[in-house]
């Protein structure tokens, strides 16, 4: 069976965006998208709450034919258009969406559904909403976090709302020279 990995960058307090979301004090570079790019190169399948879905579909289709794109953008861009993606979204209108599932009911019978599919892990980029209906229904097989080195004291949780302990094991950690860790852990059922 597919697992769900969710993949997010927190701050130390388990903040994954501030109070209005942003995001400026993620520490990102090469080293890291190197990193993460072996990583989700191996993933089929990307799964987004729709505001994460809609800024990605606005950058990643044409990121890799600016003049000034990087390696990350090429890469990244290139594996974007060739995933399946998966929106978690009551709103979002179906039609016309090439290579993309909306999921807008029955949350839990779908997600398992696809989750029996023949595949790779299914990735959850950000989406604070979309992971936290995913934890209330205990779908979420693994987190892979990037913490980063700072404490922003508000914003909006990683880990919101949930109903019961949920047991960790951590599989990875790695240090980048950035100061952020990564840290790769698996629901324990």
């Amino acid at each position: 069976m597919r697992k769900i990995i969710a993949f997010m960058h927190v701050s130390l307090d388990g903040f994954v965006a501030g109070p209005n979301g942003e995001m400026n004090w993620i520490k990102v570079d090469e080293e890291i998208f190197d990193f993460v790019g072996k990583r989700i190169s191996q993933g089929d399948t990307a799964l987004y709450g729709r505001v994460t879905y809609q800024m990605m579909e606005n950058y990643w289709p044409t990121a890799a034919d600016k003049p000034n794109a990087t390696k990350h953008d090429i890469e990244h861009s290139k594996w974007y258009a060739n995933v399946h993606k998966v929106v978690l979204s009551k709103k979002m209108n179906k039609a016309d969406l090439s290579n993309t599932t909306v999921i807008s009911e029955m949350l839990s019978a779908k997600i398992n559904e696809i989750k029996q599919q023949t595949g790779n892990d299914i990735l959850v980029f950000g989406s604070p909403t979309a992971t936290h209906s995913l934890m209330q229904e205990n779908l979420i097989d693994g987190y892979w976090l990037f913490v980063n080195p700072i404490i922003l004291g508000q914003g909006i949780p990683l880990f919101a709302e949930i109903k019961d302990k949920i047991k960790l094991k951590l599989l990875t950690t790695h240090q980048f020279t950035n100061g952020v860790t990564e840290l790769n852990y698996i629901v324990e059922k």
